[in-house]
């Protein structure tokens, strides 16, 4: 039977995510359960193809970025059409 060369993936593990992300393994969980991260289950493993996470920590920044910048000025602009307390 001849050989299939498939194009090859770099998979990562739930512990690898963490550390590279510098959060718990409980945090990625609870993520993945709020599907949060593009991931695929092998058995009851998780597991993440390195071009999907990359994608999504580019969004995740893009998006942190923009959500972080439209909250602050939504948070000063409530600030200042509260009226003053006696």
């Amino acid at each position: 039977m001849p050989r299939v060369d498939l194009p090859r993936r770099t998979v990562l593990t739930v512990q690898e995510v963490s550390h590279y992300l510098r959060v718990h393994p409980s945090t990625i969980y609870r993520m993945l359960k709020k599907h949060q991260l593009p991931a695929f289950r092998v058995g009851n493993d998780w597991r993440f193809t390195l071009e999907a996470f990359d994608k999504w920590l580019s969004k995740a920044e893009s998006g942190f970025l923009a959500e972080r910048t439209r909250s602050s000025r939504a948070h000063a602009s409530a600030r200042f059409l509260q009226p003053a307390a006696k």
